[in-house]
Protein backbone atom coordinates (compact mmCIF):
# COMPACT_ATOMS: atom_id res chain seq x y z
CA UNK A 1 0.00 0.00 0.00
CA UNK A 2 3.00 2.58 0.50
CA UNK A 3 4.13 1.89 -3.13
CA UNK A 4 0.44 2.31 -4.22
CA UNK A 5 0.15 5.96 -2.06
CA UNK A 6 3.34 7.05 -3.06
CA UNK A 7 2.39 6.53 -6.41
CA UNK A 8 -0.81 8.39 -6.18
CA UNK A 9 1.35 11.21 -4.86
CA UNK A 10 2.91 11.79 -8.02
CA UNK A 11 0.87 10.39 -10.66
CA UNK A 12 -2.92 11.18 -11.98
CA UNK A 13 -3.15 7.56 -13.43
CA UNK A 14 -2.32 5.33 -11.32
CA UNK A 15 -3.11 1.13 -11.62
CA UNK A 16 -2.45 -1.59 -9.91
CA UNK A 17 -2.14 -5.54 -10.97
CA UNK A 18 -3.38 -7.74 -8.64
CA UNK A 19 -2.04 -11.37 -9.88
CA UNK A 20 -3.57 -13.96 -7.81
CA UNK A 21 -2.52 -12.50 -4.83
CA UNK A 22 -3.52 -15.29 -2.14
CA UNK A 23 -2.99 -13.06 1.38
CA UNK A 24 -4.35 -10.17 2.59
CA UNK A 25 -3.96 -8.12 -0.69
CA UNK A 26 -7.04 -7.92 -2.03
CA UNK A 27 -9.06 -6.83 0.79
CA UNK A 28 -6.30 -4.36 1.53
CA UNK A 29 -6.90 -2.83 -2.27
CA UNK A 30 -10.84 -2.51 -1.70
CA UNK A 31 -9.53 0.72 0.19
CA UNK A 32 -8.21 2.09 -2.98
CA UNK A 33 -10.32 0.83 -5.95
CA UNK A 34 -11.91 4.26 -6.55
CA UNK A 35 -8.88 5.90 -7.02
CA UNK A 36 -6.68 3.09 -8.95
CA UNK A 37 -7.09 1.44 -12.18
CA UNK A 38 -7.25 -2.19 -10.33
CA UNK A 39 -7.60 -5.01 -12.39
CA UNK A 40 -7.30 -8.43 -10.29
CA UNK A 41 -7.43 -11.90 -11.39
CA UNK A 42 -6.98 -15.04 -9.90
CA UNK A 43 -4.80 -17.89 -10.52
CA UNK A 44 -1.53 -16.34 -10.69
CA UNK A 45 -0.23 -16.14 -14.14
CA UNK A 46 3.19 -14.68 -13.59
CA UNK A 47 4.74 -10.90 -14.33
CA UNK A 48 4.79 -11.49 -17.99
CA UNK A 49 1.13 -12.07 -18.00
CA UNK A 50 0.59 -9.08 -15.61
CA UNK A 51 2.38 -6.75 -18.17
CA UNK A 52 0.63 -7.88 -21.18
CA UNK A 53 -2.81 -6.79 -19.08
CA UNK A 54 -1.58 -3.69 -17.81
CA UNK A 55 -0.45 -2.39 -21.43
CA UNK A 56 -3.39 -3.70 -22.96
CA UNK A 57 -5.55 -1.91 -20.33
CA UNK A 58 -3.03 1.49 -20.72
CA UNK A 59 -3.69 1.45 -24.50
CA UNK A 60 -7.48 0.96 -23.93
CA UNK A 61 -7.24 3.84 -22.07
CA UNK A 62 -5.13 5.99 -24.83
CA UNK A 63 -2.39 6.04 -22.97
CA UNK A 64 1.40 6.51 -24.79
CA UNK A 65 3.59 5.00 -21.98
CA UNK A 66 3.47 3.34 -18.96
CA UNK A 67 5.89 3.27 -16.15
CA UNK A 68 6.10 -0.12 -14.27
CA UNK A 69 7.17 -0.45 -10.73
CA UNK A 70 7.81 -3.14 -8.78
CA UNK A 71 5.52 -3.46 -5.79
CA UNK A 72 8.06 -4.63 -3.08
CA UNK A 73 9.41 -1.21 -2.44
CA UNK A 74 12.83 -1.49 -3.99
CA UNK A 75 11.68 1.40 -6.60
CA UNK A 76 11.23 5.11 -5.72
CA UNK A 77 8.99 7.56 -7.28
CA UNK A 78 11.85 10.03 -6.24
CA UNK A 79 12.97 8.74 -9.67
CA UNK A 80 10.17 9.10 -11.55
CA UNK A 81 11.09 13.18 -12.89
CA UNK A 82 14.27 11.36 -14.02
CA UNK A 83 12.31 8.83 -16.74
CA UNK A 84 9.97 11.76 -17.80
CA UNK A 85 12.81 14.05 -18.37
CA UNK A 86 14.64 11.48 -20.24
CA UNK A 87 11.28 10.62 -22.66
CA UNK A 88 11.78 14.08 -23.63
CA UNK A 89 14.89 13.53 -24.58
CA UNK A 90 14.21 10.17 -26.06
CA UNK A 91 11.01 10.01 -27.59
CA UNK A 92 9.25 6.57 -28.16
CA UNK A 93 12.48 4.72 -26.68
CA UNK A 94 12.15 1.94 -23.69
CA UNK A 95 13.85 3.54 -20.33
CA UNK A 96 15.36 0.71 -18.10
CA UNK A 97 16.35 1.78 -14.80
CA UNK A 98 19.95 0.99 -13.96
CA UNK A 99 20.49 -0.09 -10.55
CA UNK A 100 24.27 0.35 -9.18
CA UNK A 101 25.36 -3.36 -9.15
CA UNK A 102 28.06 -2.75 -6.32
CA UNK A 103 24.99 -1.84 -3.78
CA UNK A 104 25.62 -2.83 -0.28
CA UNK A 105 22.77 -4.43 0.29
CA UNK A 106 22.38 -6.32 -3.16
CA UNK A 107 21.43 -10.03 -2.64
CA UNK A 108 24.87 -11.64 -4.17
CA UNK A 109 22.55 -13.81 -6.32
CA UNK A 110 20.83 -10.66 -7.49
CA UNK A 111 24.38 -9.84 -9.02
CA UNK A 112 24.76 -13.25 -10.90
CA UNK A 113 21.60 -12.82 -12.31
CA UNK A 114 21.97 -10.07 -13.94
CA UNK A 115 25.77 -10.20 -15.02
CA UNK A 116 24.20 -13.38 -16.36
CA UNK A 117 21.35 -12.09 -17.92
CA UNK A 118 23.37 -8.56 -19.39
CA UNK A 119 25.95 -11.55 -21.39
CA UNK A 120 23.05 -13.20 -23.29
CA UNK A 121 21.58 -10.02 -24.13
CA UNK A 122 24.14 -8.80 -25.83
CA UNK A 123 24.48 -12.33 -27.65
CA UNK A 124 21.33 -12.06 -29.15
CA UNK A 125 21.16 -8.40 -30.12
CA UNK A 126 24.73 -7.00 -30.16
CA UNK A 127 23.33 -4.13 -27.37
CA UNK A 128 25.03 -3.61 -24.36
CA UNK A 129 22.96 -2.55 -21.27
CA UNK A 130 24.16 -1.94 -17.43
CA UNK A 131 20.90 -3.39 -15.67
CA UNK A 132 18.77 -5.83 -18.04
CA UNK A 133 16.65 -6.92 -14.76
CA UNK A 134 15.42 -4.42 -13.75
CA UNK A 135 11.41 -3.80 -13.33
CA UNK A 136 11.37 0.09 -13.09
CA UNK A 137 10.69 1.12 -16.63
CA UNK A 138 9.44 2.68 -19.17
CA UNK A 139 7.37 1.33 -22.04
CA UNK A 140 6.47 2.79 -25.38
CA UNK A 141 3.56 1.53 -26.27
CA UNK A 142 2.93 2.68 -30.33
CA UNK A 143 6.20 1.39 -30.86
CA UNK A 144 5.44 -2.27 -28.94
CA UNK A 145 2.14 -1.88 -30.63
CA UNK A 146 1.80 -5.69 -32.82
CA UNK A 147 4.56 -7.41 -30.10
CA UNK A 148 3.61 -10.80 -29.35
CA UNK A 149 6.24 -12.56 -26.96
CA UNK A 150 6.63 -16.63 -25.76
CA UNK A 151 6.52 -16.15 -22.03
CA UNK A 152 4.70 -14.64 -18.86
CA UNK A 153 6.54 -15.07 -16.08
CA UNK A 154 10.03 -13.71 -15.06
CA UNK A 155 11.95 -14.04 -18.17
CA UNK A 156 9.27 -11.78 -20.14
CA UNK A 157 11.23 -8.52 -19.03
CA UNK A 158 13.98 -9.79 -20.39
CA UNK A 159 12.63 -11.34 -23.86
CA UNK A 160 10.88 -7.67 -24.43
CA UNK A 161 14.18 -6.09 -23.99
CA UNK A 162 15.65 -8.54 -26.51
CA UNK A 163 12.45 -8.39 -29.06
CA UNK A 164 12.32 -4.16 -28.60
CA UNK A 165 16.11 -4.40 -29.79
CA UNK A 166 15.00 -6.40 -32.96
CA UNK A 167 12.06 -4.03 -33.72
CA UNK A 168 14.55 -0.58 -33.12
CA UNK A 169 13.39 0.44 -30.63
CA UNK A 170 15.97 2.69 -28.44
CA UNK A 171 16.69 0.70 -25.43
CA UNK A 172 17.95 3.99 -23.10
CA UNK A 173 19.50 2.91 -19.25
CA UNK A 174 18.38 5.79 -16.88
CA UNK A 175 19.86 5.97 -13.45
CA UNK A 176 18.04 4.80 -10.29
CA UNK A 177 17.92 4.51 -7.01
CA UNK A 178 17.30 1.31 -4.74
CA UNK A 179 15.84 0.00 -1.90
CA UNK A 180 16.88 -3.57 -0.23
CA UNK A 181 15.48 -4.38 2.85
CA UNK A 182 17.52 -6.49 5.19
CA UNK A 183 17.64 -10.22 4.31
CA UNK A 184 15.06 -11.51 6.43
CA UNK A 185 12.61 -9.15 5.71
CA UNK A 186 13.18 -9.81 1.88
CA UNK A 187 10.09 -11.18 -0.10
CA UNK A 188 10.21 -12.98 -3.36
CA UNK A 189 8.29 -15.21 -5.23
CA UNK A 190 11.13 -16.22 -7.68
CA UNK A 191 11.68 -19.85 -7.85
CA UNK A 192 15.84 -20.56 -8.80
CA UNK A 193 15.44 -23.90 -10.00
CA UNK A 194 12.15 -23.84 -12.50
CA UNK A 195 12.57 -19.56 -13.00
CA UNK A 196 16.36 -20.46 -13.59
CA UNK A 197 15.30 -23.66 -16.17
CA UNK A 198 12.62 -21.31 -18.34
CA UNK A 199 15.44 -18.45 -18.41
CA UNK A 200 17.76 -20.72 -19.38
CA UNK A 201 15.45 -22.39 -22.28
CA UNK A 202 14.42 -19.03 -23.28
CA UNK A 203 17.68 -17.53 -23.86
CA UNK A 204 18.40 -21.33 -26.41
CA UNK A 205 15.43 -20.22 -28.30
CA UNK A 206 16.59 -16.35 -28.42
CA UNK A 207 19.84 -17.08 -29.67
CA UNK A 208 18.62 -19.51 -32.67
CA UNK A 209 15.88 -16.40 -33.23
CA UNK A 210 18.72 -13.94 -33.06
CA UNK A 211 20.32 -15.48 -36.00
CA UNK A 212 17.25 -16.49 -38.07
CA UNK A 213 15.22 -13.01 -37.16
CA UNK A 214 16.86 -10.81 -34.98
CA UNK A 215 19.83 -9.92 -36.37
CA UNK A 216 18.48 -9.16 -39.84
CA UNK A 217 15.61 -7.04 -38.44
CA UNK A 218 17.93 -5.07 -36.47
CA UNK A 219 19.76 -4.47 -40.04
CA UNK A 220 16.56 -3.53 -41.87
CA UNK A 221 15.95 -1.39 -39.07
CA UNK A 222 19.14 0.44 -39.13
CA UNK A 223 19.26 0.69 -43.09
CA UNK A 224 15.62 2.07 -43.32
CA UNK A 225 16.29 4.73 -40.14
CA UNK A 226 19.27 6.12 -42.08
CA UNK A 227 17.86 6.41 -45.39
CA UNK A 228 14.79 7.93 -43.79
Amino acid sequence: MQVIEAARSRCNHVMVINDGATDATPDLLKSVENEVILIGYSPNRGKGYALKTAFREAKKRGFDYVITMDSDGQHSVDDLPVFLDSIQQHPDSLLIGSRGMNHPNMPQKNTFANKFSNFWFALQTAHRLPDTQSGYRLYPLRRMDGMHWLTSRYETELEILVRSAWRGIPLIPVPINVYYPPAEKRVSHFRPRADFFRISVLNAVLCLLAVLYGYPSMLWHKIFKYHR
